[in-house]
């Protein structure tokens, strides 16, 4: 099987690193699999001195069938890290395997990665492949041990060249998507804050990537593909990184990875695993009242003083 590269980025999270690259070299396909580590610059404001002892760390790596490492001299943040670090690799080799620091792998997450990409790299449905999949309860009657989703995952995935190409980083059609409710309402059946978190992350230039990634997904009709058993676990929640606060939401039982996850080309979604997944992201009742009140509030205020 030719393998996809491994692509890692990196920040200044030591500890969750360590764990991250443990599991991630007792994978079965790991000594046979290229190991790509991006380590992106320190922030003007904060000392160097974490992402030194980062680079110390990935430089004695060993266990993989070659070690790659690229220090950024600036920083250039998650999203413009991940960008411009997939673009280089999956040109070069056509295919990719992605993980960030905060992220523990079963034993066969590369394997099942790996045959994946392979199985489906001509079925144009599928945009990416995931290795997490939702805390969800998948029904009993799915036959089944993939599935597929309108919602891309930034934890643990894959894709091809010809899938990462397609995707316009700008979102040139921002304003009409805007206007249009119906396609908004389209691209939420993913999750009601996908929408929202599009249109804030480029109005605000926030530092988030894979809503745009799920975006184009959307507008081509195409889906992620997930296990029903999940191959990853973020270890992140802890308020450690930029994006993520204190949470067990999102913990999963990982795969004891004994056996392979069987694979199949007779998909189609189901809609009842979709509708599970997009309860996850429902909003909160109170708290959406809120950021709906709230420009009206200011603009009231503002009238009157």
């Amino acid at each position: 099987m030719d393998l996809a590269p491994v692509v890692l980025f990196v920040y200044n999270r030591l500890n969750h690193l360590q764990q991250t690259l443990e599991a991630l070299k007792a994978n079965k396909l790991a000594e046979d699999s290229e190991l790509i580590i991006f380590s992106d610059g320190p922030k003007k404001d904060v000392p160097p001195l974490a992402v030194q002892q980062v680079r110390n760390y990935i430089r004695g790596v060993e266990g993989f069938k070659k070690v790659s490492i690229i220090e950024r001299d600036t920083n250039l943040g998650l999203a413009k890290s991940i960008i411009t670090g997939v673009t280089e690799v999956i040109e070069k080799h056509g295919k990719v395997i992605v993980l960030e620091d905060d992220i523990v792998s079963s034993k066969n997450f590369l394997e099942f990665m790996n045959r994946a990409l392979l199985f489906y790299q001509h079925d144009k449905r599928i945009f990416s492949i995931s290795g997490y999949t939702y805390p969800i309860r998948i029904p009993g009657n799915y036959p089944h041990e993939v599935y597929l989703a309108y919602r891309g995952s930034p934890w643990g995935w894959g894709t091809w060249l010809d899938r990462w190409q397609l995707i316009d980083w700008e979102v040139k059609d921002l304003n009409h998507f805007k206007k249009d409710r119906k396609a908004r309402e389209r691209f939420n059946l993913g999750g009601d804050d996908l929408s929202d978190m599009l249109i804030s992350s480029l109005e605000n230039k926030k530092d988030i990537w894979s809503v745009i990634r799920t975006y184009t997904q959307f507008k081509l009709g195409a889906y992620t593909l997930y296990p029903t058993i999940s191959k990853i676990q973020n270890i992140g929640y802890d308020r450690s990184g930029a994006h993520c606060g204190e949470s067990s939401k999102w913990q999963v039982d990982l795969d004891p990875g004994d056996t392979p996850t069987r694979l199949t080309k007779e998909l189609q979604l189901n809609e009842e695993i979709n509708e599970r997944i997009r309860a996850l992201f429902a909003y909160d009742f109170k708290s959406r009242m809120g950021r709906l009140l709230k420009p009206g509030i200011k603009k009231f205020l503002g009238a009157i003083s």
